[in-house]
């Protein structure tokens, strides 16, 4: 039988989850937030538009199913971003999250170069997003 005892640990680490989550979600307004998960989606149809090339047949259907998913979601999300967001620093932010995303994720997992002028390129993107950000507010 389980005690309450038992059961606090667990009821306060998921207040201090929600608490969190609310923490980290008055950050942004909402459109920014759905501007940047739109921005990770776009990640994994780079992804899925890389894996396509190199599959056929049952594969092949399936990489090119979820890179219409990845795709539609997250321009769906961009265009419920731009309702406060002007359109222009969206696009940049969405393909900066997607571009920087996509690159990590190629040296990461399909062996590509790390040089140093790459990350160094890579890192100004991120601080163009980071800026663009804080001047559109």
């Amino acid at each position: 039988m389980c005690e309450v005892r038992h059961l606090a640990p667990l009821l306060f680490y998921r207040a201090n989850a929600a608490l969190f989550l609310q923490a980290f979600l008055q950050l942004f307004d909402m459109d920014w937030l759905l501007l940047i998960i739109a921005g990770l989606l776009e990640i994994g149809f780079s992804i899925s538009l890389a894996k396509m090339k190199d599959t056929t047949g049952s594969p092949f259907i399936f990489w090119t199913v979820l890179f219409l998913v990845f795709l539609f979601v997250s321009l769906w999300l961009m265009y419920k971003a731009v309702d406060t967001i002007p359109v222009g620093t969206a696009y940049a932010v969405w393909t900066g999250i997607g571009s920087v995303g996509t690159v990590i994720v190629g040296i990461l997992f399909f062996n590509e170069p790390a040089d140093f002028w790459r990350l160094f390129f890579i890192f100004t993107l991120i601080a163009s997003v980071i800026g663009l950000k804080v001047v559109s507010d």
